[in-house]
């Protein structure tokens, strides 16, 4: 069984591939035929990598805005009658795009790709549409219904619209119709390549976490109702209804079957962003465009719709939209499209799925990968600060404990913002993967694999930036171990304290001192310390007391150095969810902060140069232990009692859960380490 696929190098397109070779249906020896840009084709070369059959994907070098696509008609008259199915992904995904452009691709593109399936002779045409062929149809769409009178209120709904009427009235081949919802990322990986959809409001709902408390209620507006999809559902179920038997001609609509009230959908994301919610969301017949002018029922909705979107497409209302909101990256165009007048029913799609165990997750179980994913990699908020590009543009930082965790997240903002990250770990393979990051991202970054626990390989290593670059302007000191386990448990294992001595203490100030030469005249340190050096939790010893020792050199240092230009900032970090804390299982139910959070700190401290960065909490805790260190050497004890020894500390295999108490204690101390 051979397959055609056009934008098999986008991002529905290179999964549906990765999960046609996946497929136990799909015959094992058979090719897939993926028409590529010749611009493109360095982009294939590195997904084979990924796909790992390189064999079975063949390249055809094409152009979906040519005819026949493109190709070399050779080729097309060699394959004529061996193609199976031709799965046609290829075309434009963008609300905000002109009309020419959605033209071009999307009706152009699906003219080519039926013509070619034609001079093929495919078993089957399949094309890919969208929901957006509903246009602004109010109520229930089902997979049978498509020229229902509906409108089309922007060129994107037009030319999908347009496109799927060309493969019904004009496609002399069998063909089978597939339209998504607002497609989203991956539901395990989180993986997704561009902001879009419901990812135009994740600055905003990053901005009201790092400026409202969690619990602080909102009051919003109803927006009726969206439909999400992730990812991986779509391409699994494509690559299934593609082998369905006796399924040509028929519609599958690849949606979420159950509403989504586009507020449940805000709050949900907001909640895996840790950022507030909207507790009370007014009636839409109170907020929109003419009914919160007239009482309801003495206009028609029709009418109430259009006159809507005449006032959204005023100059008056885009230019306090791009001056307000569109500052976030909202774009204005898709202020009509925040919220569907249609629900999509899919009754077909599950009949034809039945028995693969393929259905669409609950947005709740995957909405916090996706909120990871996007706050790693997809957040350009360094990049629009523009002091922070000032400050950063082609600075050379460096990064230890770069391959992952807040190095990483760090290394990948100080890229954005136009700085260079030299960046320092134990295992070359993951710092290579984190450059490739920043390199896919048009950054630049240097990779030197170092055990700074080793002190004469910091040294080399130091010897070996300074011949290798003429300044380095900034060091990060991050890379560190904790260990979590009480004095009792300790006694016969005093290399922990060693160990973290080591690494978190005289590794740093080894690298420190060798890079000195390379820093003076406005270098500057950034050392990784803890919220523990300031609240002094129980069964940390080892890790508090050497972060401790790196505060205090700091501090002494700093005095000694200022007159050089070298200045040093201490960040006491509360509990971030890094590979680090992942031994103690009860972490896993404590609030924490994520590793690109706690990039947002360190990219602070890199452009303000403080002295000290520290939470609230921490400081209180300093206050608390001055003040009254009877009282909190007893609370402390309390907890000592509440948090027992991990099982890893103990050294055995018991299951761990967090208690009520446990949890309890550890959202109201946000941030400590227990």
């Amino acid at each position: 069984m051979s397959y055609l696929v056009t934008g098999a190098t986008g991002f529905i397109g290179r999964h549906l591939v990765e999960r046609l070779l996946a497929d136990p249906v799909t015959d094992t020896d058979g090719t897939i035929f993926v028409i590529v840009r010749k611009g493109s084709l360095r982009r294939f070369e590195q997904l084979t990598r990924r796909w790992g059959s390189p064999s079975r994907v063949v390249p055809v070098v094409g152009d979906l805005t040519a005819d026949l696509m493109g190709i070399d008609p050779d080729w097309v008259d060699a394959q004529a009658g061996k193609i199976d199915h031709l799965v046609h992904l290829a075309a434009l995904y963008d609300m905000t795009a002109s009309d020419e452009r959605n033209e071009l691709l999307n009706v152009g593109g699906t003219r080519a790709a039926i013509s070619l399936a034609e001079r093929l002779q495919v078993g089957c045409f399949h094309q890919v549409s969208s929901i957006a062929v509903a246009g602004d149809y109010a109520g229930d769409f089902d997979e049978t219904m498509f020229d229902v009178g509906q409108g089309l209120p922007s060129p994107y709904h037009r030319t999908k619209y347009e496109s799927e009427r060309i493969v019904r009235e004009d496609c002399a081949v069998p063909w089978r119709v597939y339209r998504p919802a607002i497609v989203v990322g991956h539901s395990e990986t989180g993986e997704m390549d561009k902001i879009d959809g419901p990812y135009y409001f994740f600055p905003t709902l990053k901005l009201l976490r790092d400026t409202l408390p969690q619990w602080a209620p909102l009051v919003g507006v109803d927006l009726g109702h969206t439909n999400i999809v992730p990812v991986d559902y779509v391409a699994a179920a494509i690559a299934h209804l593609v082998h369905v038997d006796g399924r040509d001609g028929e519609t599958f609509q690849l949606v979420n079957p159950d509403p989504q009230p586009t507020v449940e959908v805000l709050n949900t994301l907001a909640g895996a962003a840790g950022a507030p919610r909207i507790a009370l969301p007014l009636d839409r017949r109170l907020t929109g465009p003419l009914t919160g002018l007239l009482p309801t029922g003495w206009v028609s909705t029709d009418l109430v719709r259009r006159a809507g979107s005449a006032l959204i497409g005023s100059a008056p209302v885009q230019l306090v939209w791009k001056q307000t909101v569109g500052r976030l990256g909202v774009p204005y165009e898709i202020l009509g499209h925040v919220s569907l007048p249609t629900t999509f029913a899919s009754r077909t799609t599950t009949k034809a799925l039945a028995g693969s165990g393929l259905s669409c997750p609950p947005l709740d179980t995957y909405a916090a990968t996706l909120w990871n994913y996007w706050e790693q990699h997809l957040d350009t908020t360094t990049a629009r600060d523009s002091r922070t590009r000032r400050v950063l543009q082609d600075a050379r930082v460096v990064i230890t404990g770069g391959s992952s965790g807040i190095g990483k997240a760090t290394a990948l903002k100080v890229a954005q913002a136009g700085g260079v990250p030299i960046l320092v770990a134990r295992g070359k393979d993951k710092l290579e993967e984190t450059r490739a990051q920043i390199e896919a991202g048009g950054g630049t970054a240097y990779v030197y694999p170092c055990d700074l626990s080793d002190l004469e390989a910091i040294d080399a290593l130091a010897q070996q930036i300074t011949a290798e670059h003429e300044r380095v302007d900034f060091v990060i000191n991050n890379a560190g171990r904790s260990i979590r386990r009480s004095l009792k448990l300790s006694t016969d294992r005093f290399h922990d304290f060693e160990r973290t001595m080591q690494l978190n203490y005289f590794g740093a100030i080894r690298l420190v001192m060798g890079l000195l030469p390379a820093m003076t005249e406005g270098g500057h340190v950034v050392n990784i310390s803890s919220i523990g050096v300031q609240t002094h939790p129980p069964r940390f010893s080892a890790y508090v007391a050497s972060k401790a020792a790196l505060d205090a050199w700091s501090r002494v240092v700093s005095s000694e150095l200022i007159g050089d230009g070298v200045t040093f900032t201490t960040i006491r970090m509360p509990l971030v969810r890094t590979p680090m804390i992942a031994p103690t299982k009860i972490y896993d139910a404590f609030p924490t902060i994520t590793p690109a959070q706690a990039a947002d700190l360190v990219i602070a401290a890199l452009k303000n140069k403080p002295h000290e960065v520290n939470t609230r909490l921490g400081t209180l805790g300093e206050v608390t232990h001055a003040l009254m260190p009877r009282t909190t050497f007893r609370i402390l004890h309390l907890a000592y009692q509440v948090f027992p020894d991990s099982a890893a500390a103990r050294g055995d295999d018991t299951a761990e859960e967090a208690s009520k108490e446990q949890v309890l204690l550890a959202k109201v101390l946000k941030g400590v380490h227990w």
